[in-house]
């Protein structure tokens, strides 16, 4: 099946991050658990609102901008792999600015993410995928109305709310076994597979 992973918030900790780098140019003591809404993360920050959050996030000319400073979270990236290995497709559908893109390819490659497909947009739906995994509480109702026949997840935070036909997920296990549980899972036979079984040995 093909997997429509979001990055932040799903698999790299955003919160952490910036504040870690916060804390280290203006002395700050935050806590990721301090985040419960959306698109507060300015008032946190001291900052006027999110457009000054976001100038500062770019970086300058000392730093890049806080998409190099994240690190995953635990067990998010070894389950991508192991849901790769079991013939699943990692599609990365994540929403940035446009200064950001060019270090967020960069953090997939430091991260060696098991992905050979990378959509970088607002609108996911666009993305065809059979099961999507995300945190947005603007994201998840958009996949809800426009992919219908998908398994939607909502990767369960505190400033995401339960949704109606929604599958809520609290970690990466619950995801792997999630993805395991549906058709399409292992034993399932798709024209994906057996195009991967008949590749030459030097296409892997």
């Amino acid at each position: 099946m093909r997997l429509g992973i979001d990055l932040d918030g799903v698999v790299c900790d955003f919160n952490s991050g910036w504040m870690e780098l916060h804390q280290a140019e203006f002395g700050s003591e935050l806590a990721p658990e301090m985040v419960v809404a959306w698109n507060n993360l300015h008032e946190l920050g001291g900052f006027a609102d999110m457009r000054a959050f976001w100038a500062w996030a770019q970086g300058n000319a000392d730093r890049p901008s806080i998409f190099r400073h994240l690190e995953p979270f635990a067990d998010a990236v070894d389950t991508m792999r192991t849901l790769r290995d079991d013939g699943h497709r990692i599609v990365i559908v994540t929403a940035k600015p446009r200064w950001a893109i060019s270090d967020t390819l960069r953090w997939i490659a430091d991260h060696d993410l098991p992905t050979e497909e990378i959509h970088i947009r607002y609108q996911k739906h666009t993305v065809d995928c059979d099961v999507y995994l995300d945190d947005s509480p603007i994201v998840l109702p958009d996949l809800l109305a426009h992919r219908p026949h998908a398994t939607v997840c909502r990767m369960v935070r505190p400033w995401n709310t339960p949704l109606e036909g929604a599958q809520d997920i609290s970690d990466w296990r619950q995801f792997h076994s999630l993805v395991m549980s549906l058709p399409g899972g292992p034993g399932s036979t798709t024209a994906e597979s057996d195009l991967r079984d008949a590749r030459t040995p030097w296409l892997g």
